[in-house]
């Protein structure tokens, strides 16, 4: 499964991952801010996931 990443610190990269589903999940580039990456939309014809970015930081306990 493919997930391509939409907004936040990492717009237009392609994640590859094992071909279980995805539920999101915590991201940085660098020295960027968090962004929580949530899938939006699956292609049934590719299986490419376009995951959206979710606008949170994260909070420390």
């Amino acid at each position: 499964m493919k997930v391509r990443l939409l907004g936040g610190p990492l717009a237009g990269r392609v994640l590859t991952i094992a071909d279980a589903p995805w539920a999101g999940r915590w991201f940085t580039a660098g020295d960027a801010d968090w962004g929580l990456y949530v899938p939006g939309h699956r292609n049934p014809a590719t299986g490419t996931v376009l995951a959206e970015v979710r606008v949170t930081i994260p909070r420390r306990r």
